[in-house]
C-alpha cells in the first residue's frame, strides 16, 4: 500500500468500475457575499443519479473554467494581487471551519486506519492554517512573470525579436491527502495568469472545500470569474478519468500530487502533458571530511523532521573510509530517534537493532520513519549508488572537502542537490517561492519546485517595419 495512498484499499480512483452514487457538495461560498457562509459547506446538494449527469458537469465546469482562464490571462497584476490578498484574509478569517473540515477528515482517516505518517500529512492545524495564508502573501509580493521579457535581439534585416512569458492555460491538479495543496495550486495558477480545476482525493475532501471556498471569496472580491479556481465537486472517481483525458480540451497540463500509485498511473494514461515525480528516493552522503556534529544534524533533521514529505532521506551512505568515526555515532542517533533502520552488513555489524536491507530497499520511498544505510567507496561510490537507486529527486553530501562537494553537485543528476544542508529544504517555500505545486523529476519544461515562473510558457513577438521574406 503506497503511503500517501494509504486509504486506497477497496478503492481506486482511477477505478471505472460502476459504483453506488455519491451525494456531490458544492462550496455554498460561491453563491454567498461573504465567508461566514463557509459553516455551511457541507450541506449535500443532489445524488450524482448518472454517469450522464456527471460527465455533463464535469463538461460544464471545463468550459467556464477555459473561459475564465482568458479573463485570468489578460487580468493585470494588480488584480490578481488583490485576489491574492483577499484569499490570505479569507484563509485566516474562515480558520475554524477550515479546522472543523479537516477534524471530520482526520476522523474518517483514522477509522479506515491510515498510518501516522499518512494522517500527518493530511491532519491541518492552527500554525499549518496560518502557514498557508502566509504562503499566499508571499506569492502575492512575488514579481509577475506573464510579459516577462525573457529574451531580446535584433535581426540584420531590422526585425527585433523578444521572447516573452504567457501562462500556460488551465493547470488540472490532481492530489491526495494534502489539503494545503488546495491553497498553494490555486495561488501559484492564479499569479501565474492560469486557471486551475483541483481535484483533491477523498480523504481530504472536506478540507479542501473549506479551503476552496476561501479562494473562491478572494476572487470574488477582485472581481475576477470564479471558476479560474475551480475543484471538482464530487468523490465520483470518473471525475478523474476526464481529467486524464483533458476534458474536452478545457486542461493544458496535469500536475498530480501523490504517491506512486497515482502519479505512475497519471503519467501512464493521461492524454496530455504531466508535470511530474514518481517518487523521493532521498540520499544523504556522509563523506569522509564531514565534521560529526554537522552530519548528525543534518542526517536527523533530512530523515526525522517530517518523515512523510517526498524530501526526507530514504537512504544514509556513509564514507567506507571514515566508517570507523562515523557510522556507529550516525546509526545510534537515528535508532534512538525512533527510526528503523535497514543497513548492509557493516552497518548491521555496529548496532544489533539494525535490520538486514533487502535489494529493493535501497530504492524504496518509506515517507515513514525508516531508512536504509550503507558504506559506500567515496564521493564516487555514493555518486554510483545514487544513479542506480535514486528517483532524480534530492540528494545531499556532507562534507568539508570542497572539492568532493562540487564533484557530488556537478554529477548527481537529481532536480536538487545540496551541500552541508538537509534535505528537507527541498520546497518551494524554502526557495522563496511562496510555495509550489510540486516537485518535478522529470527534464521538459520544470525540474525542481514548480513555482509561478514554472506555470508559464513563453510566446515570440516580433516587431517590423515592412519586412518581407525574399
Amino acid at each position: 500500500m503506497s503511503p500517501d495512498g494509504a486509504l486506497e484499499k477497496g478503492r481506486d480512483v482511477f477505478s471505472n468500475v460502476a459504483s453506488p452514487p455519491r451525494r456531490v457538495f458544492v462550496n455554498v461560498l460561491e453563491h454567498a457575499p461573504n465567508t461566514s457562509r463557509i459553516k455551511a459547506m457541507n450541506v449535500p446538494l443532489q445524488a450524482v443519479g448518472s454517469a450522464g449527469k456527471l460527465e455533463a458537469a464535469m463538461r460544464a465546469l471545463g468550459r467556464d473554467v477555459r473561459k475564465a482562464a482568458r479573463a485570468v490571462a489578460l487580468g493585470p497584476a494588480t488584480q490578481k494581487n488583490r485576489a491574492l490578498a483577499a484569499m490570505a484574509q479569507a484563509i485566516r478569517a474562515s480558520r475554524a471551519a477550515i479546522l472543523a473540515a479537516n477534524a471530520q477528515d482526520v476522523a474518517q482517516a483514522k477509522a479506515a486506519h491510515a498510518t501516522t505518517a499518512f494522517i500527518d500529512r493530511l491532519a491541518l492545524n492552527e500554525a499549518r492554517v496560518e502557514a498557508m495564508a502566509a504562503g499566499i502573501e508571499t506569492i502575492r509580493k512575488l514579481k509577475d512573470p506573464v510579459g516577462t521579457v525573457m529574451a531580446a535581439w535584433r535581426r540584420p534585416n531590422g526585425l527585433r525579436i523578444e521572447r516573452v512569458r504567457v501562462p500556460l492555460g488551465v493547470v488540472g491538479v490532481i492530489y491526495e491527502s494534502r489539503p494545503n495543496v488546495t491553497a498553494d495550486a490555486g495561488a501559484l495558477c492564479l499569479k501565474a495568469g492560469n486557471a486551475v480545476v483541483l481535484r483533491g482525493g477523498s480523504d481530504s475532501f472536506r478540507s479542501s472545500q473549506a479551503i476552496h471556498a476561501a479562494l473562491v471569496a478572494g476572487l470574488r472580491e477582485a472581481e475576477l470569474p470564479v471558476a479560474a479556481i475551480s475543484l471538482v465537486p464530487t468523490r465520483e472517481r470518473e471525475a478523474v478519468g476526464m481529467m486524464l483525458a483533458g476534458l474536452d480540451g478545457a486542461i493544458d497540463v496535469l500536475v498530480p500530487r501523490g504517491g506512486k500509485s497515482l502519479v505512475a498511473r497519471v503519467q501512464s494514461e493521461a492524454r496530455i502533458p504531466v508535470f511530474a515525480h514518481l517518487e523521493g528516493v532521498c540520499h544523504v552522503y556522509v563523506d569522509a571530511e564531514a565534521k560529526l556534529a554537522m552530519a548528525k544534524a543534518i542526517v536527523l533533521n533530512a530523515k526525522m523532521r517530517r518523515t512523510g514529505v517526498c524530501g526526507a532521506a530514504e537512504t544514509l551512505l556513509v564514507d567506507r573510509e571514515a566508517a570507523p568515526k562515523l557510522l556507529k555515532p550516525l546509526v545510534a542517533m537515528l535508532l534512538d530517534a525512533g527510526c528503523e533502520i535497514r543497513g548492509d552488513a557493516a552497518t548491521q555489524a555496529v548496532d544489533a537493532r539494525v535490520k538486514p536491507a533487502r535489494e529493493t530497499d535501497w530504492s524504496t520511498e518509506y515517507l515513514d520513519a525508516i531508512i536504509t544505510a550503507g558504506l559506500v567507496d567515496g564521493v564516487d561510490g555514493a555518486i554510483a549508488h545514487i544513479e542506480r537507486y535514486g528517483s532524480h529527486h534530492t540528494d545531499a553530501i556532507v562534507t568539508e572537502d570542497k572539492k568532493a562537494a562540487e564533484k557530488f553537485l556537478r554529477e548527481v543528476d537529481s532536480a536538487i542537490v545540496l551541500h552541508n544542508a538537509s534535505t528537507q529544504f527541498a520546497d518551494g517555500g524554502e526557495f522563496g517561492f511562496g510555495a509550489e505545486i510540486g516537485i518535478a523529476t522529470g527534464r521538459l519544461h520544470a525540474r525542481g519546485p514548480v513555482g509561478v515562473e514554472q506555470l508559464t510558457t513563453f510566446k515570440y513577438r516580433i516587431r517590423g517595419s515592412g519586412q518581407t521574406r525574399p
